[in-house]
């Protein structure tokens, strides 16, 4: 109709251009034709492209790193295929990294539990509320139950402490196991310091049996053999009394002086042989004790007077110097053998025809009594030696010495809630003092 209306006016010349519009209206459609099938194509071509990535995506998703995207001929799609890959190649070396250090930490972790393993001692780990988190298999073994059966377990079950003793407080205690009641062991604990602040704690439990059972047959020993020892040489004592006594008939001045000697040896010897002995009866200054107030003068001027003649043979000169007497709360026959095993020691190595001086004093909440001699001294390497048992300085000198008269002497200080210290200058003097705990009205002055 509408080319009728037009052919209508515009006559011949308007024939000619409806042909010319014709022709346009059959190009564009031609040529829309041909864009929507291109884009058809393109379309498919998009689609198969993501499709690509949503495979190659789930796959890495899944722990697939093998796959990459291949190349397409679609436009401004490389620059993202190669993003994807480079993503892909980093997370695989990341793998790798991974995957290398789990097993550099699976084989530590191995090594380590293998050497705790093979220590003699055992070690458990707790909760806050006692129960075994882990246990080595020596754990297993002194329990006698299988290492994965312990987990969860309450200690309780299996030790016993001593009385009023808690497991978190534990310092090498004596423990009894149930499973293992004929052995010994000791525990310690320790608390786990751990970033997440749950409470957890670290025991290490040691059999000490073997320990025990030579310990025991050593001291049986000891004992059996000063008690063999102090036979004779209170027979020989004795006998000695009765010669110097002229029971058996009158000795000359020279006899007698003979026989005083081997008197003095035969006290030394018979000391040496007691203090061996009191030494194995002590453990950590747990010595048995009667005390009773002591006034420290008339006290020292009785060892003294006892002391001399050995000094004499050394020409030392035993100087007590004191102003005033002092009481003290002390067992007496212990703190004897400590002040007579200073002032032994004073002539063994202080030097001959030098003063012995003995003092008592007070120091706020102590008693005081100082031994010092001028001799020899003790090395800056040595002092802190001294009170080591079986330490001794004799064999520098010559002289023979066990090294146990000042551990033993440091027990017997600390078994009364003292100590015995020393202050030495080598090549000059030597200075021991023995402190003990000044009682509330036990401290009394007197003679002033």
């Amino acid at each position: 109709m509408l080319l009728e209306v037009l052919d209508h006016i515009l006559g011949d010349s308007g024939t000619f251009f409806i042909h010319i519009l014709n022709i346009l209206v059959l190009i564009t459609l031609i040529a829309l034709f041909v864009f929507a099938r291109k884009a058809g194509k393109n379309w498919t071509r998009v689609n198969d492209y993501l499709g690509v990535i949503t495979k190659t995506v789930n796959s890495v998703r899944y722990g697939d790193l093998t796959k990459k995207i291949e190349k397409m001929d679609l436009p401004n799609t490389e620059p993202l295929a190669e993003s994807i890959n480079r993503m892909i190649e980093t997370l695989s070396d990341r793998e790798k990294m991974v995957i290398e250090s789990q097993t550099e930490l699976y084989r530590q972790n191995k090594l380590l539990e293998a050497v705790i393993n093979s220590l003699s001692d055992g070690l458990i780990i707790l909760d806050e509320n006692h129960r075994i988190l882990r246990a080595t298999t020596k754990i297993s073994e002194w329990f006698d139950v299988d290492g994965r059966k312990l987990l969860g377990e309450s200690l309780d079950d299996y030790i016993n402490l001593p009385p009023r003793c808690h497991i978190e407080d534990l310092k090498e205690n004596d423990i009894v196991i149930n499973a293992n009641k004929s052995k010994n062991f000791i525990a310690s604990t320790m608390e786990l310091k751990l970033e997440d602040k749950k409470k957890r704690f670290i025991m290490i439990i040691q059999n000490i049996t073997n320990q025990r059972e030579l310990e025991t047959l050593k001291e049986d020993f000891v004992a059996t053999l000063t008690h063999d020892l102090k036979v004779p040489i209170i027979a020989e004592k004795n006998m000695l009394e009765l010669f110097l006594n002229n029971n058996f008939g009158k000795i000359t001045p020279k006899q007698e002086l003979a026989l005083k000697n081997m008197q003095t040896s035969n006290k030394e010897l018979l000391d040496l042989v007691q203090t061996v002995l009191e030494t194995y009866k002590v453990r950590d200054g747990n010595i048995k004790l009667y005390k009773e107030n002591i006034l420290l003068k008339g006290f020292i001027e009785e060892i003294i007077e006892e002391m001399e003649p050995i000094a004499t043979k050394t020409k030392n000169d035993l100087k007590f110097l004191t102003e005033r007497d002092i009481r003290v709360y002390a067992d007496k026959i212990q703190l004897k053998r400590v002040i007579k095993n200073l002032i032994q020691n004073a002539i063994s190595y202080g030097e001959p025809n030098s003063p012995i001086e003995i003092r008592i004093g007070e120091i706020p909440k102590f008693i005081v009594i100082k031994v010092k001699d001028y001799g020899a001294g003790v090395s800056k390497e040595d002092i802190d030696k001294i009170f080591n048992r079986y330490y001794s300085a004799a064999k520098k000198f010559r002289k023979i010495g066990t090294g146990l008269g000042l551990y033993l002497a440091q027990q017997i200080a600390k078994s009364h809630g003292g100590e015995l210290t020393v202050e030495s200058e080598e090549g000059k003097c030597t200075e021991f003092t023995i402190k003990l705990p000044a009682v509330m009205n036990m401290n009394l002055h007197y003679g002033e």
